[in-house]
């Protein structure tokens, strides 16, 4: 194919999987540089996400577990495998912090922080910062544009001298400098503690308050990951106690979730980011709607290939597509690699992607004894080992 003009070449070669792109790798020098190069990689993410190509749906029960999205869309059945990562462990459960092009950003503890790349299997440890007391933070995950950098979001919030004050400290890690740094004060009172920001429009947005006696009055931060400053971003409908109101994404826009508790759920979408007049109410579920006869909550977490269907996550233990046009809902069947019983999980939306980081994590590789390698983190290892020496005693 040397007579082939580059241009049409890199156009070929980014429809393709990540796996056998790392093996033409192989084929020539020309090939290596096409493939590796930044510019490459970014045509790469794009032609998936204009296609909607190589996704995964990433769910999170004890373990971490893969179901191809195509065969999903293709089929309506869902086959999860359990993923193989550098922080997987029986000592803890792993939190998915956010997912962006390719990468997942993994944590086992506030010690154990990791950006994977599920497709080239390479990895990167986070370097320890300072914790702040209390220890349990909240995070965020997504590109940058401009510096062309990857960021990770760190947000510890404190109770103030009276019950109506809070103090924030917020630290950013960046990927291009590998280290954390201080910025401003993040100035709203976060609602949900274990809810991490939903990345669209190059930020991180969360649902807040002005300050912890608020209980109604919703508001939508948003953090921009290339400023690094912080707005309000207009919300849909104004909150009230009528409902129950959540911020999340879908196909890359941001979304609104209006829960009226067991009544309805609305889902608006806005289509033109920061414009309020672009809020269009997406979806409307009545109780009546679902196959189960009532629900709780549903989360969106992607369009079909067509964009004719939703898929939603249905009281964080079933999936359905919701028809736009027909405004039915029909439940996806799901088939797991683990027991099911008791199953409540969190679902996320995953990509092949050739972005680089550094070590490699070889699931392939035995050592002479033909038994493969403890990928544990260290600190996970000596913990185990300790609770066995007490088992012994």
């Amino acid at each position: 194919m040397s007579d082939v003009p580059q241009d049409i070449l890199k156009e070929m070669l980014s429809r393709l999987p990540v796996k056998p792109l790392l093996r033409f790798r192989c084929i020539s020098k020309q090939w290596k540089a096409i493939i590796d190069s930044p510019e490459f990689i970014r045509l790469h993410i794009a032609q998936s996400l204009e296609t909607r190509s190589h996704h995964s749906v990433i769910l999170r029960h004890s373990y971490l577990h893969s179901a191809d999205f195509d065969s999903l869309n293709r089929t309506n059945r869902a086959i999860f495998e359990e993923l193989n990562h550098p922080l997987k462990t029986p000592d803890y459960k792993t939190e998915i912090l956010g997912s962006c092009n390719g990468l997942l950003c993994l944590m086992n503890t506030e010690e154990d922080i990791i950006l994977w790349n599920p497709s080239t299997r390479r990895y990167r440890k986070l370097p320890l910062t300072e914790t702040e007391l209390p220890r349990e933070g909240i995070y965020g995950f997504g590109y940058d544009c401009v510096s062309d950098d990857y960021k990770v979001v760190r947000i510890v919030q404190f109770y103030g001298v009276s019950s109506d004050t809070f103090d924030t400290k917020v630290k950013i890690y960046s990927l291009r400098s590998n280290s954390w740094k201080r910025i401003q004060d993040f100035p709203y009172y976060l609602c949900y503690r274990r809810v991490y920001g939903m990345l669209a429009n190059g930020a991180l947005h969360w649902l807040v308050t002005r300050n912890p006696e608020s209980y109604t009055a919703f508001m939508i931060a948003a953090f921009d990951l290339a400023t690094e400053e912080y707005r309000l971003v207009p919300q849909p409908v104004d909150s009230d106690k009528n409902f129950h109101m959540n911020v999340e994404v879908l196909g890359g826009c941001l979304c609104v979730l209006c829960n009226y508790y067991l009544d309805h759920v609305d889902i608006w979408v806005m289509k033109d980011y920061g414009v309020k007049e672009s809020w269009t109410k997406l979806i409307s579920i009545r109780q009546c709607d679902v196959s189960s006869g009532h629900f709780e909550v549903v989360r969106p977490i992607a369009y079909s290939k067509c964009g004719k269907r939703v898929l939603l996550e249905q009281d964080c233990k079933l999936l359905a597509w919701y028809d736009l046009e027909k405004k039915t809902t029909k439940r996806a069947m799901t088939r797991f690699s683990f027991d099911p019983w008791n199953l409540y999980f969190e679902l996320d939306m995953c990509f092949e992607s050739l972005v680089q980081l550094g070590s490699h994590f070889d699931l392939g590789k035995v050592d002479k004894k033909g038994q493969k390698p403890n990928r544990e983190p260290k600190r996970s290892q000596a913990k185990a080992k300790q609770r066995a020496r007490k088992r012994a005693t």
